[in-house]
């Protein structure tokens, strides 16, 4: 019987490298399959989009918000992975009484790469996990961040507006990409108005595809109120997948900095 401890501190006891696990979290699940775990994930969310194959094969137990317990149930999982923030607290904590689950907290690129290591570990695949995490400090660490920092206001919904706090992982890859989040000063993710976000003044809107999927027709909707700022659609997943996603990240960033030169 083998202890792990998860980011919110609540403790779970695997006996064996579990066989039968659900993943909970669309960024996770794409870890799993990183990992090398195919044959001992057998439930997924419908969010779960990557890899594609597993989307079109895998057991769908609900969505990140709303799990369906009695497919979960039918599965007899040996290990539930989920997350504090994208999953909701009492299903969380119905499961907890049957199943161990493990629940991540991450709002950081340290946080992450602990996750990702721990992971690694109940799944008995440490060596994968260490390796996978080196490969990501070494690509952050071969990334050079544009030589300012432009005043980045970065929106993930539409009606209202919301943007991202100084407190989650969206703005910590904001950092990392060398943006400075004009609305760091906020948590989590608060609505704002127009009229804040031109008290704001930045440079630089970035609008996400996930979860609302902004469109070329928000830009210029935007663009009415902003004449002076660079507005850009971006992949949501670069900036907010806390698994084997970052891998591709600093490359992402790369491109997305070609395409800012190219406006400037």
């Amino acid at each position: 019987m083998t202890a792990f401890t998860d980011q919110t501190g609540a403790t779970i006891q695997l006996p064996y490298a579990p066989q039968r696990i659900i993943s909970a979290v669309p960024s996770q699940t794409e870890l799993l399959f990183h990992l090398g775990l195919s044959n001992e994930v057998v439930g997924i969310t419908k969010f779960c989009v990557h890899p594609s194959e597993w989307s079109r094969t895998k057991q769908r137990v609900g969505g990140t918000k709303k799990l369906n317990l009695e497919t979960i149930r039918q599965l007899h999982p040996d290990l539930i992975i989920a997350n504090k923030e994208e999953n909701t607290k009492e299903q969380i904590e119905a499961l907890q009484k049957k199943y161990p689950v493990w629940i991540s907290d991450i709002n950081n690129l340290k946080e992450a790469y602990q996750m990702i290591e721990q992971v690694g570990c109940m799944t008995g695949h440490p060596s994968q996990a260490a390796e996978l995490v080196s490969n990501i400090l070494q690509n952050f660490s071969a990334f050079t961040p544009l030589p300012y920092q432009p005043r980045t206001a970065y929106f993930i919904w539409q009606a209202p507006y919301m943007t991202v706090g100084g407190d989650t992982f969206i703005h910590a890859m904001l950092e990392a990409a060398g943006l400075k989040n004009v609305f760091a000063d906020k948590k989590r993710y608060p609505e704002v108005t127009i009229e804040e976000l031109r008290f704001a003044k930045p440079e630089l809107l970035l609008l996400s595809s996930e979860p609302f999927p902004f469109k070329q027709k928000h830009i210029y909707e935007l663009q009415k109120h902003l004449p002076g700022t660079a507005i850009l659609l971006v992949d949501g997943e670069m900036f907010s997948w806390y698994g084997s996603r970052l891998l591709q990240a600093p490359g992402y960033f790369k491109k997305l900095f070609s395409e800012l030169e190219i406006n400037r």
